[in-house]
């Protein structure tokens, strides 16, 4: 599975933005799906997962009521809708294809995308 991350970009605080992730290679159906995110100089940290099935959903505390995840029917492709965003929201962004284990480590992840940075002002 090649993954593809886009729809990042520069924001201003409040604002609002949709990443998108396309996959290649092999459909996504049967994989859960799950966005993180690396600010410079930290830890890449969780922020969202969804079933194969678009159910469950899980989500980081840090952005819990401000950002859904979401697939599509065709199951090639996965969204994160970040409503208003913060300053500390800036980070580049990773969508991932589950492959076992727990939804909070990044070792459950076998496919990771290049990334999409987002930057939001204040």
């Amino acid at each position: 599975v090649q993954l593809q991350a886009s729809g990042g970009g520069l924001v201003q605080a409040g604002g609002s933005l949709r990443l998108s992730c396309a996959a290649s290679g092999r459909r996504l159906s049967s994989y859960d799906m799950g966005w993180w995110r690396q600010a410079p100089g930290k830890a890449r940290e969780f922020v969202a997962v969804i079933g194969w099935s678009g159910h469950p959903t899980y989500y980081g505390d840090s952005i819990k009521g401000r950002f859904t995840i979401s697939r599509d029917s065709a199951e090639r492709m996965v969204y994160l809708q970040m409503n208003s965003l913060k300053p500390e929201d800036t980070a580049v962004y990773y969508c991932a294809a589950f492959g076992g284990g727990r939804y909070f480590s990044t070792s459950s992840y076998h496919y990771w995308g290049q990334g999409t940075e987002v930057t939001v002002s204040s």
